[in-house]
C-alpha cells in the first residue's frame, strides 16, 4: 500500500527532529494517529522508538465536540475500529485497558467483537466495570449492552462476571430500598429455587430486566 509506505517514510523522518514539547503542545501523539489508522509499521515504530502508548489526548480534543464517547488513549482508538492488530500490539508494550471513561472492554462487547473482548480479558480488563458518565446506577453496564447475545453473555459469566450485581441497588440502604427492586429479587430467587416452573416465569423475569434496564 503506497498511502502506508509515505506514512511510515514520513514518521521516520519526523521523528528525530520533533521534539516532546511539540508533541504535548499539540495535545497529540503520533500513537494515536496510527493506532486510528490502522498503521501497524508505524505504530510498530513508534512502539520501538519509546513513544508512551498510555499517552491521553488533552481535554480540548478528547471533549465532547470531536468525540461524544470521551475517548483518550491509542488502545480506544483501535478497539473502537475493531482492528485486534494494533489492540494487540499496544497491549503487548503496555497499554492500560482502564484509561477511558468509556472502558475499552465495554465497546468491544458493544459492537461484538469476540476475538477483541477475549483480547482485553487476557490481559487483565476489569469484566464488572461500569460506566457512570450518563447513569449513576450499578446495574452491570456490560450485561446492557449483551442481554440478546448469549455467546458473549456465556464469555463474560466465564471471565468472573458477577451477575448478582443486577439485584443490588446503590441509592440508600437496603431498609429504604426501592421495593420494586425488592420484589423483583424475591421473584427471581423464586424462579431459580423451582426448577419445575423456570420455563414458566423465564420470560416474565427477562421481560423485568429489559425494562428496568432501559
Amino acid at each position: 500500500n503506497i498511502k502506508c509506505i509515505l506514512n511510515f517514510c514520513a514518521l521516520r523522518t519526523l521523528i528525530p527532529i520533533t521534539t516532546k514539547r511539540a508533541i504535548r503542545l499539540s495535545g497529540q501523539s503520533p500513537v494515536h494517529s496510527a493506532a486510528d489508522g490502522g498503521q501497524v509499521e508505524c505504530l510498530e515504530l513508534l512502539i520501538q522508538k519509546g513513544f508512551d502508548v498510555n499517552a491521553l489526548l488533552d481535554t480540548h480534543i478528547s471533549g465532547r465536540k470531536n468525540y461524544g464517547d470521551l475517548r483518550k488513549s491509542p488502545l480506544y482508538f483501535a478497539v473502537c475500529n475493531g482492528d485486534a492488530t494494533c489492540a494487540e500490539m499496544l497491549l503487548a508494550a503496555g497499554a492500560k485497558t482502564d484509561l477511558d471513561p468509556l472502558r475499552c472492554i465495554l465497546v468491544a462487547i458493544r459492537a461484538e467483537r469476540y476475538e477483541l473482548v477475549q483480547l482485553l480479558l487476557s490481559y487483565g480488563a476489569e469484566v464488572n466495570c461500569y460506566f457512570r458518565v450518563i447513569s449513576n446506577t450499578v446495574f452491570p453496564t456490560a450485561l446492557q449492552y449483551c442481554l440478546r447475545d448469549h455467546v458473549m453473555l456465556r464469555l463474560l459469566l466465564n471471565s468472573g462476571y458477577q451477575a448478582h450485581k443486577c439485584f443490588q441497588c446503590g441509592h440508600g440502604n437496603s431498609e429504604g430500598m426501592d421495593s420494586s427492586w425488592t420484589d423483583l429479587h424475591n421473584q427471581a430467587y423464586r424462579i431459580y429455587t423451582q426448577p419445575k416452573i423456570i420455563s414458566v416465569r423465564g420470560d416474565m423475569f427477562r421481560t423485568i430486566i429489559s425494562v428496568k434496564s432501559q
